[in-house]
């Protein structure tokens, strides 16, 4: 079977950033922070009540530099609100105006102050329930724990995974990510490699259902649905929709770390799984240390002391970067990378 990478002209098309509508045929944009590059897209697009959410992200981003610990979730989760709502307004989406988030009690009255018993529920109406459904989310659960949820989320993966020895992996590193074309059926499917250092024997046996590993025992990963495109590089816009599909199914466990070089990942299933975007998952996440940073100073205290602390700080450092890297290219369908600085010869 002889295949191919598939192109638009001289454009090599990969995995997309962006879950709903990505543009393939744009060019990747470079750019060192999203916010004025997704300023100006807005005001082209006249979609003003979404720049006005956006340019209070932003000052909110602006504010939660350089803060501690103890009140950088307050700051930056006002960042997020409003960076999901100018999404959600761009578009089109009607949502309700409050967080749509909130505590879910799972801590006794004597019970130790634990990641696994601070309980967040996701409301019947609000911001986070609309991104939810913007996202198609099919998770059944409507509570979560914030360890599971910090446990979902690929940018801490590595550090969850060094604060809880005793937790298997689920994110698999891939390589080579590719859509590549067979030459005998015009059909197209998406393929990766995984990294050599992975336990590819135990991830095999927890591969979601979009994705098969690869015939003939190599570390390789296919995905289980095909397109047709009629020709190596020159798509109609049929066929670019059916890989916008294509992409949009995968990104439900294809998951990425932003930085000048992307890291994809495959999320996989068993215990624990919560089948929700990282988007939600981390603004609802934040939510919940912006209320004890507000209301619950001592809880706080107690976590900052514990064993988890790292995870914490982990999270709340990495996430700004992530989560608006996430929402601008899903606004704007464009794919968004830092630019990578070439040094002299």
């Amino acid at each position: 079977m002889a295949t191919e990478r598939i192109r638009i002209r001289t454009k090599l098309l990969g995995l997309s950033k962006v879950v709903h509508n990505a543009q393939f045929q744009v060019k990747t944009v470079l750019t060192l922070e999203p916010f004025d590059y997704v300023d100006l897209w807005l005001r082209r697009q006249h979609k003003d009540e979404a720049l006005f959410y956006w340019r209070q992200a932003r000052d909110f981003h602006r504010a939660s530099i350089g803060l501690p610990m103890e009140s950088a979730p307050l700051v930056l989760y006002y960042c997020f609100m409003n960076a999901a709502k100018a999404l959600l307004a761009s578009k089109g989406v009607t949502f309700n105006p409050h967080h749509g988030v909130g505590p879910h009690r799972m801590r006794g009255q004597n019970s130790k102050v634990v990641l696994s018993n601070e309980g967040i529920a996701i409301r019947p109406n609000g911001i986070v329930p609309a991104l939810a459904g913007y996202f198609g989310e099919a998770e059944p659960s409507q509570t979560h724990s914030l360890e599971d949820v910090l446990y979902n989320l690929v940018f801490v993966h590595r550090t969850y995974c060094l604060s809880y020895p005793n937790k298997k992996e689920r994110f698999l590193p891939l390589k080579n990510l590719a859509f590549v074309r067979d030459s005998d059926t015009n059909e197209v499917r998406f393929t990766a490699d995984v990294v050599d250092d992975a336990d590819w024997k135990f991830f095999r046996k927890q591969l979601p259902p979009e994705v098969t590993a690869a015939q003939g025992g190599s570390a390789t990963i296919n995905s289980i649905r095909t397109i047709v495109w009629a020709s190596l590089d020159k798509p109609n816009e049929a066929e670019l929709e059916d890989l916008r599909q294509l992409n949009e199914e995968l990104r439900r466990v294809l998951h990425y770390i932003n930085g000048a070089h992307t890291l994809w990942y495959l999320k996989s299933t068993g215990t624990y799984e919560i089948d929700r975007r990282p988007i939600t998952l981390t603004l609802a996440a934040m939510h919940r240390l912006s209320e004890i940073c507000r209301y619950k100073p001592s809880e706080l205290r107690s976590f900052l002391d514990g064993q988890k602390n790292w995870l914490l700080s982990e999270f709340v450092a990495m996430a700004p970067a992530q989560f608006l890297d996430e929402i601008a290219c899903e606004m704007t369908g464009h794919q968004i990378m830092i630019p990578n600085v070439r040094t002299p010869v």
